[in-house]
């Protein structure tokens, strides 16, 4: 598993091990956030063994599945809810590490601190394709206003 740190309270990184999550509690993180969905391909480590692990390791666990065109404005917030809450640095994980970084990097747009424009070259910056994430934008565009 290759961890790519993203900013102070954030690294992402592809599917860990059981022995990889037990270790993430002394590499400083106090979250795991698992953006797969359930059987996603086989032999996924799947939530409630990720769950198990992680609270073996003493680390906090958030199960927040989601798949690049389902991505929600929920699912955004909910993101950045429990990297902003959690006690420490936060990994999130998702098969590589690109949907992950993808919620972060919506957030950061919708928020107003990310441009649009910049998404590429950030993530090719970190060897990711956040293609993705400017297509949602395109779609989706701001978040909801409330009525």
């Amino acid at each position: 598993m290759t961890i790519t740190p993203i900013d102070s309270r954030l690294s992402v990184s592809g599917q860990p091990s059981e022995a990889e999550i037990a270790d993430l509690s002394t590499r400083g993180f106090a979250l795991l956030i698992n953006n797969r969905p359930e059987g996603e391909e086989p032999g996924q480590l799947g939530s409630a063994a990720e769950a198990a692990a992680a609270e073996a390791a003493g680390l906090a666990y958030l199960h927040l599945p989601v798949t690049g065109p389902g991505i929600t404005h929920e699912d955004i917030a909910r993101f950045r809810e429990a990297v902003e809450g959690a006690s420490g640095p936060v990994l999130a994980h998702c098969r590589s590490g690109t949907r992950s970084l993808t919620l972060w990097a919506l957030s950061e747009v919708l928020a107003g601190r990310l441009s649009r424009d910049d998404i590429l070259a950030y993530g090719r910056e970190r060897g990711f394709d956040l293609g993705g994430a400017v297509r949602w934008l395109d779609t989706h565009g701001q978040a909801p206003t409330e009525t």
